[in-house]
């Protein structure tokens, strides 16, 4: 457990991989340690308790020492370092979702809040809950087991093992729907590596009940953020749905047929042949994609929330980047509420942000939930109808493999070229774009050098966090109810 002052409590120690308390493996060990819900938790939960995120490091990735080696060589290093950290087939049998709830939310300081933001994983989400003062919390998670002899060509057999994986983590965790989602595009060789499984909970944990029964305010509101992303779908069973290819990859579903160029290098660069690739199962209609939220879990926490007396405020967002730019037209005007100026931004991709250093030094964050052309393309368009920006700093995130669909270093520029006096992409994130990944605490690194602008604006009512998703919903398409 971290407390409040951030050093390490008593409860839920680890040994060995496992929870202390014998009910299965430590929930550090079962969640992907580069998922963006496990790094959104680990951000919000330091910048709550005015700490940055200067101690979070790599995720599974091609490190940039390796940016000039043979693609072959950058593929065995990112298969070898994602198999570090995955779990073995007979540990899939000791995954305890209960305690992977108590584990995230026994990261967050032992106070009261006055609210709390739930839902899909989005960087824009977290920004939103840190400007409120309240935690946030994913309605799943993600973990990574071992697949021997996989290839990212082969969805089929990707499929057939996550299956036996599956009745393995459903036998121990009945309330929850794995979502199995084979995507060289977003994955890269890890694709071929690692079985990727999103575990979304059926109805609201325990923990969760708990943890907000205990900390919220009397009458504090709820926010159940919902990404409503459609894709493919093959219901592969009890509990069990397989998905190829992701909205995540910036591509379309059309795109990972076998006939699809964008597919053919797609698996060139991952490592597999197109000749091999098979034309993904799937049940009917399109689907929620892999970050949605189970219907189970809204309908527990809406009557939870009506029984305790919190209203429940949900908003469903079409696109990551509806949200983000409704979250940064927020915080401009959160920011000039409190005398500051409102007109200096940075442009956070991925898995590089840093919440406190945003609040401390009055930044507007607009997040990028990755370095796809489209993601690129809806950035520059909100800016081009906004009102302009003193400065722009960006960072963006190195996916670790060459896409069709990834945004050229010349986008991410226009992008700073907003800027009115200053314009900064930085040069660390891009010397090895787009295949060398580099960590978290390079955006801390760079906003620490932003002049400080303290002190922080009074938490954001959430009153106000709702008039303003309500007043950008029409235009973004989001909507609130």
């Amino acid at each position: 457990m971290v407390s409040e002052r951030g050093r390490p409590g008593p409860a839920h120690t680890v040994r060995g991989g496992h929870a202390a308390d014998g009910l299965g493996l430590a929930g550090d060990r079962v969640v992907v340690a580069g998922s963006t819900g496990r790094l959104l938790v680990a951000a919000a939960a330091r910048a709550l308790r005015g700490e940055d995120c200067a101690d979070l490091g790599h995720h599974p990735g091609t490190p940039a020492r390796f940016t000039g080696a043979p693609e072959p060589v950058r593929r065995a290093v990112a298969a070898r370092a994602a198999g570090r950290t995955a779990l073995t087939p007979d540990q899939a049998t000791e995954v305890d979702a209960a305690g992977v709830a108590r584990w995230l939310v026994d990261q967050y300081p032992r106070r009261s809040y006055p609210g709390a933001v739930l839902g899909s994983p989005h960087g824009a989400a977290m920004h939103l809950a840190v400007a409120m003062g309240v935690p946030w919390l994913p309605a799943a998670f993600e973990t990574a087991v071992h697949w021997t002899r996989g290839a990212v060509d082969r969805p089929g057999a990707a499929l057939e093992h996550g299956a036996a994986l599956t009745t393995r983590l459903l036998a121990g965790n009945p309330d929850v729907h794995v979502r199995q989602v084979h995507c060289p595009a977003s994955r890269g060789p890890l694709a071929g590596a690692t079985v990727w499984l999103a575990l979304r909970w059926r109805s609201l944990p325990a923990a969760y009940a708990r943890f907000l029964a205990d900390r919220l305010d009397p009458g504090a509101p709820v926010l159940l953020l919902r990404d409503a992303r459609t894709w493919p779908v093959y219901d592969a069973g009890p509990g069990h749905s397989f998905q190829a290819g992701s909205p995540v990859s910036g591509l379309d579903p059309a795109d990972f047929h076998p006939d699809s160029h964008a597919l053919r290098q797609v698996l060139r660069s991952a490592g597999g042949d197109g000749a091999r690739w098979e034309s993904p199962r799937i049940s009917g209609p399109q689907d929620h994609a892999e970050h949605a939220v189970e219907p189970g879990f809204e309908l527990s926490l809406r009557d939870w929330a009506a029984r305790r007396g919190h209203p429940l405020h949900r908003v469903l967002s079409p696109r990551p980047e509806a949200l983000s730019a409704v979250i940064a037209d927020l915080y401009r005007t959160w920011l000039r509420r409190a005398g500051k100026t409102g007109d200096r931004l940075v442009v956070e991709c991925g898995r590089l942000l840093d919440p406190w250093q945003v609040v401390r030094a009055g930044l507007v964050p607009y997040w990028c939930e990755n370095a796809a052309r489209r993601s690129v393309e809806a950035v520059e368009w909100w800016l081009a109808g906004s009102e302009p920006f003193s400065s722009v700093d960006v960072l963006p995130e190195s996916p670790g493999l060459r896409s069709p669909a990834l945004a050229g270093l010349p986008q991410w520029l226009a992008v700073a070229a907003f800027g009115r006096r200053r314009r900064a992409l930085d040069r660390t994130a891009a010397r090895g774009y787009p295949v060398a990944s580099v960590p978290t605490r390079r955006a801390t690194e760079v906003l620490r050098a932003q002049p400080y602008d303290l002190p922080a604006p009074p938490p954001l009512p959430a009153a106000a966090a709702v008039a303003a998703l309500r007043a950008g919903a029409a235009h973004q398409g989001l909507v609130v109810c």
